[in-house]
């Protein structure tokens, strides 16, 4: 609930009480010695309540039970004797909490609990011992003074469930996040360099181990093929229940499931830096952060139990002065309940509880939040701008001709295209090096290498000068393209990538490159249209390339021919006009963009750097994984405002009902007992609620 307080061992909030969840998830389900601890005093507690509860039933009812008359003076000891351990000891943790919120200033549900059941036991204690001490406004018609000794222990013990209850709904909250860790081997079976295999615990595996993974085993750590192939379930990260074939050089994620063949790997990947532990530890820190919409429960809070105290104390005046005999009795019980079913707890949880739902339901779904104001603006965006490469296209283009001027010959640019572009980390360069190899070409050695960001690479390759890239870059070096852009419009309006190779100065020709778009992105985008956002495409790529592609999704804005630095000024331009804008990219040149975006997106197949600017990852790169995170923030947005409604409309209600607002005029008066088992169903409530995000599905 505070993700600000931190401390080096297990303990109690010193603002809201309840118990410090670990900042670092158990692989393994272990026994929460807090539930542990609460359940066994609520047992007790129960047993010991429903004693005293037959006992101030009245003489006849024990009478039945026990086969003697029990006297009321020693039905009053007797309930005493059996409250105590009650409220001592079985409610001990509550008095403990409510004595720190008040030293540490920080006034909380455990101020009011304490302070009713603490008030009701020591009235008590006080009327049995001293009854001669209270005035005539506190005795029956009989001249006995009535005690509260049922009352405080079963508010103890209703106190004790709904924090039993609340305690294993919470646990929940954490299964998703405890899967995933379960998903982690324990050991891995190495490959010595004498070919003996091993097996040793997973925190002994380092970086260029050999291993070996046999059908049916989960792959033990990050790597990549080294030997062999097989079909691997890749649902656990991407939520792509479809197996992905693996073979030499493919990549393999840490506690993947290997579906039929054995494999040899090379581990790339260990210890917290795998995937999987960098899922485990985006999840966690997105139920450990604050939603804005926070705030509001926040500020109520603050005044909150200071404003209930003064309630309090206005029933217990106005009951002394106008109530019914005997007037202190009804003011005391009316105060009381006033304090018990006004405890804050349903406010406070209402949000972290449906924000740690989420946040473990993203993560199985292949969605992770970077934090809980990821999730609560991205169902607030109305403007989704995407980055074409490797996020509408699949980033992997491939060759589809070359167009030599006169004076050179396809193989020749090949050779030195490749061999430039080698050097180069843009998902075009890879299309020159993979057509290179197919068709046999050489792919020649580079003396020096120059990237110019959003136009291309120039260098020196056997002596020569070589550029490769746009027409931006033909225009930065004074190169004129000629007539040649004429005769390439028909490929441009196709979708096609044109690259520009000079070599020596004069342009020696043009390569044909496409970028596949991506599977689904069609039906996705036109579904993003449903929700109400305007979808538009940023590209360094050429205005005829661009609009070619948008067409044919049905994209509405294009913003083509522009440099890394330009995403981001668009992004603010839209921003400026009033939108609320959702960045979605894969490369370190969206990074900008992305952190300046009200949301940034970046799939899943990008860099560390877009990943790290981003407030949503998607693990499987694709357009409907944004569709997927866009209703699941609406859904958890929804779940917290049905929460924070139910906690403000029951305090709204149920305070003025224990005060006694309505007795004058119905009858209505709240027992303390009543108010508790309310307060406590109240957080019950709240956190079921948060629990059916468990069943979201997009």
């Amino acid at each position: 609930m505070h993700p600000e307080v931190i401390q080096d061992a297990p303990g109690s909030c010193p603002i809201c009480g309840m118990a410090l969840e670990p900042r670092e998830p158990e692989p393994l389900p272990k026994e929460d010695p807090e539930l542990k601890a609460m359940t066994r005093r609520f047992y007790v507690s129960a047993v010991l309540s429903f004693l005293i509860l037959l006992i101030s039933m009245g003489g006849m009812a024990l009478e039945g039970i026990l086969g003697v008359a029990v006297p009321h003076k020693a039905g009053v000891w007797l309930e005493l004797f059996l409250a105590t351990p009650v409220v001592i000891w079985g409610g001990w943790t509550f008095f403990q909490r409510g004595y720190t919120s008040v030293v540490n200033r920080s006034l909380n549900m455990f101020t009011l609990i304490a302070l009713g059941t603490g008030v009701a036991y020591l009235y008590s204690v006080l009327a049995a011992l001293a009854p001669g001490l209270f005035p005539d406004a506190f005795r029956l018609s009989d001249g006995s003074i009535p005690v509260y000794f049922e009352s405080a222990a079963l508010i103890v013990t209703l106190v004790l469930l709904g924090q039993v209850l609340e305690l294993k709904a919470r646990s929940r909250t954490g299964a998703a996040i405890a899967s995933l860790l379960e998903l982690a081997p324990r050991t891995a079976r190495r490959l010595r360099g004498d070919g003996v295999e091993e097996d040793i615990p997973i925190e002994q595996v380092q970086v260029g181990d050999r291993l070996r993974v046999r059908p049916g085993e989960r792959i033990p750590v990050d790597g990549e093929v080294f030997e062999g192939k097989s079909a691997v379930d890749e649902s656990m990260v991407t939520g792509e229940p479809i197996p992905v074939e693996k073979s030499l050089g493919d990549p393999l994620i840490g506690g993947t499931l290997n579906k039929n063949g054995s494999l040899i790997m090379t581990a790339k990947r260990v210890g917290e830096e795998t995937v999987l532990a960098r899922i485990v530890q985006m999840v966690a820190h997105a139920q450990r952060s604050r939603a804005p919409i926070q705030r509001l429960a926040d500020k109520v809070a603050g005044v909150f139990v200071p404003a209930v105290l003064l309630i309090a104390l206005a029933a217990f005046a106005a009951w002394a002065l106008l109530g019914p005999s005997p007037r202190l009795t009804y003011a005391l019980l009316s105060a009381i309940a006033v304090l018990l079913i006004a405890c804050p707890c349903a406010l406070g949880l209402a949000t972290p509880m449906s924000i740690m739902v989420a946040s473990g339901k993203g993560a199985q779904m292949g969605v992770l939040f970077k934090d809980a104001r990821a999730i609560e603006m991205l169902c607030r965006v109305d403007t989704l701008v995407l980055d074409k490469t490797g996020t509408v296209t699949l980033g992997r283009p491939v060759l589809k001709g070359i167009m030599p001027e006169e004076g050179f010959e396809e193989n020749q640019i090949l050779e030195f295209a490749a061999g430039l572009e080698a050097a180069s980390e843009h998902p075009l360069a890879d299309a020159f090096v993979q057509a290179a190899k197919r068709l046999g070409a050489a792919i020649l050695s580079v003396e020096t290498f120059e990237a110019v960001a959003g136009k291309g690479v120039h260098g020196k390759i056997k002596g020569h000068d070589v550029l490769v890239g746009n027409q931006a870059m033909l225009e930065a070096f004074g190169i004129a393209p000629g007539g040649i852009i004429e005769r390439t419009e028909t490929f441009q309006k196709g979708g096609e990538t044109l690259v520009f190779v000079v070599i020596d100065g004069r342009l020696a020709g043009l390569v044909r490159v496409e970028d596949p778009i991506r599977e689904g992105a069609s039906d996705a985008i036109e579904a993003l249209h449903k929700e109400g956002l305007r979808v538009s495409m940023v590209t360094g790529d050429r205005l005829a390339t661009a609009r070619a592609i948008a067409g044919r999704l049905g994209i509405d804005d294009v913003y083509a021919e522009t440099l890394p630095d330009q995403k981001q000024a668009i992004v603010e331009r839209l921003q400026k006009e009033g939108r609320v804008v959702a960045m979605a990219g894969d490369g370190i040149n969206d990074a900008p963009a992305l952190a300046k975006a009200d949301v940034g997106i970046a799939m899943g197949s990008g860099t560390d750097v877009a990943i790290e600017s981003a407030g949503v990852t998607l693990m499987r790169p694709d357009l409907e994984g944004i569709l997927r995170a866009r209703r699941l923030s609406k859904a958890t947005v929804r779940n917290i405002k049905q929460n924070l409604l139910f906690a403000f409309g029951y305090n709204a209600l149920a305070i003025p009902v224990a005060a006694g607002v309505f007795y004058p005029s119905f009858g209505l008066l709240l027992s303390p007992v009543i108010a508790a088992a309310a307060m406590s169903l109240s957080s019950v409530s709240v956190i079921t609620n948060a629990l059916r995000l468990r069943r979201f599905s997009a």
